[in-house]
């Protein structure tokens, strides 16, 4: 009788704790929003935007063209936070369906050659970008507002 009231109280106790997460992200073929988050050392935040612009932008944009990703948002907060929860820049991505949000884009290295013809030039300001970024972090994120 005891195991029988033990696996009760763990499965009702299962149920609440599933239940307190967060909603759905939606179905199969919505839009799914991805938010990036980018902590660049202290003092090298406009050449982490400049390389960011420069380097990877371009190829979030001709994606959009592809109909991967549906629009882009580029954001910095407007007020200083505490160190721990500071973060420098918040990248906003709806993809077409989450898919196209967890899987790797087949023509990007493709794009990437056409973007950057002087593939040692990419290289190094890519890895000098990754290099100045302190943390980063990926959000899924559900719009829960009432229709």
């Amino acid at each position: 009788m005891k195991n029988i009231l033990l696996a009760i109280f763990f499965a009702a106790a299962s149920q609440s704790l599933l239940a307190q997460g967060s909603p759905p992200h939606g179905g199969p073929d919505q839009p799914y929003t991805m938010e990036y988050y980018y902590k660049v050392q202290w003092g090298h935040q406009q050449e982490f935007l400049e390389l960011f612009l420069k380097n990877h932008y371009p190829l979030l944009r001709k994606t959009v063209d592809t109909g991967r990703i549906l629009s882009v948002k580029i954001e910095t907060p407007a007020n200083h936070m505490t160190e721990d929860a500071r973060w420098d820049y918040r990248v906003t991505i709806r993809f077409k369906n989450s898919t196209v949000a967890t899987t790797a884009n087949p023509d990007e290295d493709r794009l990437i050659q056409q973007l950057w013809p002087d593939q040692q030039t990419y290289k190094r300001e890519e890895q000098r970008r990754f290099e100045i970024l302190l943390s980063h972090w990926d959000l899924p994120v559900t719009d829960i507002t009432p229709k």
